[in-house]
């Protein structure tokens, strides 16, 4: 993970003491020490995913040993408030704040501040545009109130088999949208309000539903507002929709568990480079956007610079990198929070589309309703180390497989304690051993529908690699996929 000072940028994935190396990989990503007044070591080098706070040094100051890692948070309620006894009144209630906001703002008293300051206030974050919407809006009535556009960008989801829902203000429930009256130029016009460039592939569902949305004028407004709340559809079939041809591989030979990717074989990964320098995974979702971690940004009182940002498709090595593409826009998750890691996702915009080919394809977003339930076989790849502890990296894309994880088996005692939200999941092995170790932050976790790969998680953090009941977090796609394509709609191309 990206671990950095919020007030610098990312820091170097190699010292100047390594310069011959190539860049480091993030996944257990470099931190040059931790905890107040420490100074960095000789050389960088990995610590578990899930760290404390970091000190990050400029490439010139002088270097000492590594320090020993630090947990944050009191690891029982005993030691939260040892010693208060005798103290003032005023002290007491003091340590007492202290130890709720630590307890409530990590989600459980054990669970260290991931990726933040201790000196972090909300003034320290980019600032974030807020939509201005007048008294009188209505949402998805097709008709545009708020300056941003939010009152009408969630309105349209997809269920199972691409089945098209879309929400109205005459009902406010979503819907699926009758398939009479409907044809391509619906389809190209729904998928480009999405913020796709056209549509792939329609066709007719049968459905037992007794209720649906029946198309009643074609013009230039959202489909939200173009079709009326009906008792049926005729010959219960509804639209089933899919905007992009995504999650297919041209290879589908591998090996389980940290082997070498081969070419075209995870299509949709991307190298997020900063600076010259490899920094994060991303996946690609369509021609024009990249799904990433937010918490591979760094924190400021600006926006993150587009301009300092380069993406790399169709990579299996870093040292043959194709042209890049160049980053309009870097969209932030506004409730991403930096102490927990919940919601942590970020959506780059392109300056160009992305063209594909064998090398190069999207993953698939995954439906409004989809499951892959516990013990559900996945995969996730990236640029990383293969083991623990080494700053001896791998140049190659790797892939491993992992197992869904149950949250309630993540949150127990042995595990993460209570610290997996609902919008995160868990994959791995409790055993230990195979983990997203060899995958980077902000790299995806792809498991397999009837025939396409669909993007479950992102990846966001852990503790250690690889290590006993310590699987990988990642950030739970289905769970932000209002705010996925809430924000491709806004920058729609």
């Amino acid at each position: 993970m990206a671990k950095h000072d919020p007030n610098e940028d990312p820091p170097p994935y190699y010292s100047v003491a390594v310069h011959t190396q190539p860049p480091l990989k993030p996944y257990e990503e470099v931190v040059y020490g931790v905890g107040p007044g420490l100074t960095p070591p000789t050389r960088p080098h990995y610590i578990p995913q899930y760290p404390p706070p970091v000190v990050v040094p400029q490439v010139s100051q002088s270097s000492t040993a590594p320090r020993s890692k630090k947990r944050r948070g009191c690891e029982s309620n005993s030691q939260c408030y040892a010693g208060s006894a005798g103290a003032l009144l005023v002290l007491g209630l003091l340590a007492l704040a202290i130890w709720l906001g630590v307890r409530y703002g990590t989600g459980v008293s054990t669970v260290p501040i991931f990726h933040g300051d201790d000196d972090e206030t909300i003034q320290d974050r980019p600032a974030i545009e807020v939509d201005t919407c007048p008294n009188s809006t209505v949402q998805c009535n097709g008709i545009r109130d708020c300056q941003l556009g939010t009152d009408e960008t969630n309105c349209v989801r997809f269920g199972r088999d691409g089945s098209l829902q879309v929400k109205t203000s005459q009902d406010g429930r979503f819907l699926p949208v009758c398939y009479k009256g409907w044809d391509q130029s619906f389809a190209d016009q729904t998928c480009a309000q999405l913020g796709f460039r056209q549509s792939y592939f329609t066709k007719a569902l049968q459905s037992q539903g007794s209720i649906g949305l029946t198309v009643t004028s074609r013009s230039s407004l959202p489909i939200q507002g173009l079709v009326k709340v009906s008792s049926s559809c005729p010959d219960q079939e509804t639209v089933s929709l899919q905007c992009m041809d995504c999650g297919r591989q041209q290879s589908t030979s591998r090996i389980i568990g940290g082997s070498k990717a081969v070419v075209g074989q995870w299509p949709w990964q991307l190298s997020l480079h900063f600076r010259g320098s490899h920094v994060c995974g991303g996946v690609l979702i369509s021609p024009d956007f990249v799904l990433t971690a937010a918490h591979c940004f760094p924190r400021s009182n600006s926006a993150p610079s587009a301009d300092d940002w380069r993406v790399y498709s169709g990579v299996v090595s870093l040292e043959r990198l194709p042209q890049p593409y160049l980053v309009k826009t870097i969209l932030l998750n506004e409730n991403y929070n930096s102490r927990t890691n919940d919601q942590d996702v970020a959506l780059l915009k392109l300056t160009s589309p992305v063209v594909f080919d064998d090398k190069v394809q999207p993953a698939c977003l995954p439906t409004n309703d989809q499951q892959f339930p516990q013990g559900t076989k996945c995969w996730t790849s990236g640029f990383g180390t293969t083991e623990e502890g080494s700053d001896i990296v791998s140049k190659d894309l790797m892939e491993v497989t992992v197992d869904i994880i149950g949250r309630e088996v993540c949150n127990s005692p042995r595990v993460y304690g209570g610290s997996v939200t609902n919008n995160m999941l868990c994959a791995g092995h409790l055993d230990g051993g195979k983990d997203s170790c060899q995958g980077d932050s902000g790299g995806p976790l792809v498991c397999q529908g009837e025939s396409r790969w669909y993007l479950v998680g992102i990846t966001s953090w852990g503790a250690g690699c690889g290590k006993r009941n310590k699987p990988g977090v990642y950030t739970k796609v289905s769970s932000v996929l209002p705010w996925i394509y809430g924000k491709m709609q806004q920058e729609k191309p």
